[in-house]
């Protein structure tokens, strides 16, 4: 969709992805990306600053690197990047450390209880019997989990996490800010 736009902003370029695209009054495809926006502005919604927090992140596809770079960009303090094909989190990790070079990058996962904020950016927990996408044994109650998954919107991730004591922020807060974000794109507010 990115060579189909004839302008992307600086967040859709780094990203390489666009899902949200609008044609200005000169016939113009303007692109956008705001998975990564929407769920930060969810976090923050919830007030949950990311700024500073170590970060584990599930997942390296479309979601997920919306969400790393949107991360970056709040001033996480490092992020693990794990995902099932291993040449996807080194590329995104790499694409995210040619961005931030401050940001400490990396795909070498430590115990989950060693992150401040763990998100599943993965499709588990869509279906029933998925697998859990991190090891829940390592959960604290110090800790915050958070999906992108919508429905349902407590996950077995989400409640094996809830169950730990730890924060939880369901996926549905991504999205209304998403809309919001949208709206903005496309001038309605």
């Amino acid at each position: 969709m990115v060579a189909l736009c004839d302008e992307v902003d600086a967040h859709a370029r780094l990203i390489g992805a666009v899902n949200c695209v609008r044609r200005d009054t000169d016939g113009r495809l303007i692109g956008t990306m705001l998975d990564g926006r929407g769920f930060v502005q969810g976090l923050r919604c919830a007030a949950i600053d990311p700024a500073g927090l170590r970060v584990y992140l599930a997942g390296a596809g479309g979601a997920a690197s919306a969400i790393a770079f949107a991360l970056a960009e709040a001033g996480i303090a490092s992020l693990t990047i794990a995902n099932r094909t291993r040449a996807r989190s080194a590329s995104l990790a790499a694409r995210l450390s040619g961005a931030y070079p401050g940001l400490a990058v990396t795909v070498e996962p430590v115990p989950v209880s060693q992150y401040d904020l763990v998100i599943n950016a993965t499709s588990l927990g869509l279906q029933p019997g998925d697998a859990l996408p991190v090891d829940v044994t390592g959960l604290t109650a110090a800790q915050i989990v958070a999906e992108v998954v919508m429905e349902p919107e407590i996950t077995p991730l989400l409640s094996a996490a809830r169950s730990a004591g730890c924060r939880i922020q369901p996926g549905y807060p991504m999205l209304a800010e998403q809309l919001t974000l949208m709206m903005a794109h496309m001038g309605a507010i």
